[in-house]
């Protein structure tokens, strides 16, 4: 369940990032990304572990409004979805048009950058 969480909340963060602050995209970088513990990041930014602590708080639950509010990872998720079961329905009905097979895996190669 964790692994979960912070999977959606660097999804989150990689959408919303430019609408946070410095002291929100150092703190979520940290803690999510580079996964250090409250203990360091007080250390680092000379606070305490509570205000850390606060800070990652409110800076989640500001990405999870913002995610309410614009659906940028909903929709993203629907169109992986989408594009999945498009490509996975070509390679089975039209395997045999080479053309077509070019231009699916150029399509795949442009959603996995």
């Amino acid at each position: 369940m964790e692994l979960e969480k912070n999977t959606r909340l660097n999804a989150l963060f990689d959408f919303y990032q430019p609408l946070l602050t410095a002291k929100q995209n150092e703190y979520l970088q940290l803690y999510y990304a580079d996964d250090f513990s409250l203990g360091e990041i007080a250390e680092e930014f000379a606070v305490s572990r509570q205000a850390v602590y606060d800070n990652l708080k409110r800076s989640t639950q500001l990405l999870e409004d913002y995610e309410v509010k614009l659906h940028l990872y909903a929709d993203y998720l629907e169109r992986v979805q989408a594009s999945t079961v498009l490509l996975a329905y070509i390679e089975q009905n039209y395997a045999t048009d080479k053309k077509l097979m070019e231009l699916t895996k150029q399509l795949m190669t442009l959603e996995e950058e």
